[in-house]
């Protein structure tokens, strides 16, 4: 009755609104599901009320301009979704950007358990999202050893690519050499919406345990560096998951960086290859290979026969009884220290780039994209990925080994990438630093 009530009326009464949100704060989520089922299903413009602007369309002319005018603006005004309204009125009260994005968090989640009928709420809320996302209200600011200890505990307890321990970790990630850069959104100008990690090299960088791990060798500044590597790119609030603000805090890092060093020539990633064991070569290797384009029964003819044979036998050795190939491998790469044995990863080296540049590169879902997130939004950005691009090794962590057997890949951003869409956004984001 609330949502109708503010929906069909464009009620914007705040006690009404904030009685709301209690009521939906309160809701199981069965309930909530059934609600999300209602706003996508049932809470729209019905057929009644736009007969009659489409009837007063076709019987003027166009040529009588006032009147043509005045019924195009009753027919845009008939056809505004009382879901629309609802949505409208929630994200103009205190926190209630907070609430929208929450919001739309759930209807993703709901989504990605199946609720496949959810799509015009998601469409509605992110088209919400996207509207408060321009026109200066987004600002870029750069996170130093100067800001708040608030804003750097908030980025460490959200930094999901490479997690931190500790605060000093954080630390260690910012100076003359590492950055660290973050979008707000005027409404919250105390969160980031989103952040990212940069080093400055010369050169690619091919390892992540050459830019975060705090040892002299590595931590040595480059001197005139003209290399700028992204490597992490972070959300903060799980509603914002594909509205491209990633993208746009690339392009205007970029810009910052370019006027701050004007020896930058090469921006690069260094990025994970998520869900490259786990969701892809792992079942191929159990022979679940129906979804993909690389099939079981050839993953042999990428190995040598020198590492064929070194697979086999470490296999034997492990599990005791003779397997094929694949078999083999499965248990090669199930075991998280396999990178430690020095032979085994020499030979497995060529091999496992070219599996994963084919994961990168060929592999695409349903709707003909990249299989791979990570790689579809950067290829979708324009940068560009070579197999010289693939680093084998590149990440020995257990999280990374258990990922993506331990590879990451540069991503690749030409200038002639970034001059469209810097075209794009530039007026949408003025650079701002507050003190």
């Amino acid at each position: 009755d609330l949502a109708r009530r503010i929906g069909s009326a464009g009620d914007t009464d705040r006690g009404l609104l904030e009685k709301f949100r209690v009521r939906y704060g309160e809701l199981s989520p069965e309930t909530r599901l059934e609600f999300f089922r209602w706003l996508a299903g049932e809470f729209e413009v019905g057929k009644e009320q736009i007969e009659g602007p489409i009837s007063s369309i076709e019987s003027v002319s166009e040529e009588d301009r006032a009147a043509w005018n005045e019924c195009m603006r009753e027919l845009r005004r008939s056809i505004a979704s009382p879901r629309q309204r609802l949505l409208e009125g929630l994200i103009y009260t205190t926190g209630g950007m907070h609430f929208v994005l929450e919001l739309r968090a759930q209807v993703l989640e709901a989504q990605r358990g199946g609720e496949a009928d959810l799509e015009a709420l998601e469409e509605d809320i992110a088209h919400l999202l996207n509207r408060w996302c321009q026109h200066g209200l987004l600002f870029l600011e750069e996170i130093n050893h100067q800001s708040s200890y608030q804003t750097v505990r908030f980025l460490k307890e959200r930094e999901l690519v490479h997690p931190m321990v500790s605060l000093e970790e954080m630390g260690q990630r910012l100076g003359e050499d590492r950055m660290c850069f973050a979008l707000y959104h005027a409404v919250m100008p105390r969160e980031p919406v989103v952040f990212i990690e940069v080093a400055l090299s010369r050169g690619l960088l091919r390892s992540i345990h050459d830019v975060i791990e705090d040892r002299e060798d590595v931590r040595a500044a480059a001197k005139s560096p003209d290399t700028a590597i992204f490597y992490s790119i972070n959300n903060t609030q799980n509603g914002l998951a594909g509205l491209g603000l990633g993208k746009v805090l690339i392009l205007r890092v970029t810009e910052a960086l370019r006027e701050r060093h004007p020896s930058l020539v090469s921006y690069s990633t260094l990025s994970p290859i998520p869900g490259f064991w786990g969701r892809y070569l792992r079942p191929i290797l159990e022979g679940h290979d129906e979804k993909f384009r690389l099939k079981r029964a050839v993953v042999v003819k990428g190995f040598s026969e020198k590492a064929q044979a070194l697979v086999l036998r470490r296999a034997g050795e492990l599990v005791g009884e003779r397997q094929d190939f694949a078999g083999a491998l499965l248990a090669v790469l199930s075991r998280p220290d396999w990178l430690d044995d020095q032979v085994l990863a020499a030979v497995l080296r060529k091999p496992m780039v070219d599996l994963a540049f084919g994961y990168i590169t060929r592999e695409k879902d349903a709707r003909g994209k990249p299989l791979n997130p990570v790689a579809g939004f950067h290829l979708g950005n324009g940068a560009a990925v070579a197999r010289t691009n693939v680093n084998f090794a590149a990440n020995r962590s257990p999280r990374g080994v258990a990922e993506s057997c331990g590879l990451m890949v540069n991503y690749v951003y030409s200038q002639k990438a970034f001059a469209p869409l810097g075209r794009a956004v530039r007026s949408l984001l003025p650079w701002s630093r507050r003190h």
